[in-house]
Parts: C-alpha cells; sequence; structure tokens
C-alpha cells in the first residue's frame, strides 16, 4: 500500500540500492564491468532494479541485494534497505 508519487518512491528506493556496494552483483554484473560504466548509466540500471524490487517485495518481503537486504514492512508501509548490518535509508510509503 502506497500514496506517494510513484517516482518519488522509486527514487529514493534507486538511491538506497546505489548505496550498497556490491548491489551490482544483484544485477549479475562483474565490479570490473560496473565500475567501467558511468554515473548515469549506473543510475539507470538502478532505477530499473528498483522498479522490479518494488513489486518484487509485494511477493517476498525481504530480498538480499548483494550484501545488503530490503524489506517491506506493510503494517507500517516502509521499507528498509540495510547493508550489513546499518541501516541506509527508511523508504516511507505514505
Amino acid at each position: 500500500k502506497y500514496n506517494r508519487e510513484y517516482k518519488e518512491i522509486i527514487q529514493e528506493l534507486s538511491e538506497a540500492i546505489a548505496a550498497i556496494p556490491d548491489c551490482h552483483d544483484f544485477f549479475e554484473m562483474e565490479a570490473e564491468e560496473w565500475s567501467g560504466m558511468s554515473d548515469e548509466e549506473r543510475l539507470e540500471i538502478v532505477k530499473t532494479v528498483s522498479d522490479d524490487v518494488f513489486y518484487g517485495l509485494g511477493t517476498n518481503r525481504k530480498l538480499e541485494v548483494g550484501s545488503g537486504e530490503i524489506e517491506y514492512d506493510p503494517k507500517s508501509h516502509v521499507i528498509t534497505v540495510t547493508p550489513g548490518s546499518r541501516v541506509v535509508r527508511l523508504i516511507r510509503l505514505i
């Protein structure tokens, strides 16, 4: 459930996913390939994947992205993005 602008949610989710150091593993890309891309190219890939992650959280409440975790809490309508042991971002859906 969400009532914020979808575009805003995806923007925040993209930024949070991009902050996971090895997020490229989720895209099945080698580190060399990922680091060889421009920031703009990486952002476009992350935005595309963020779309998939957002809808995937409707089925699987927890997804692993690289060494991080993305979890949806339907009771509080929040997506939590955690790389390792610290919270990167809480994304409020309402």
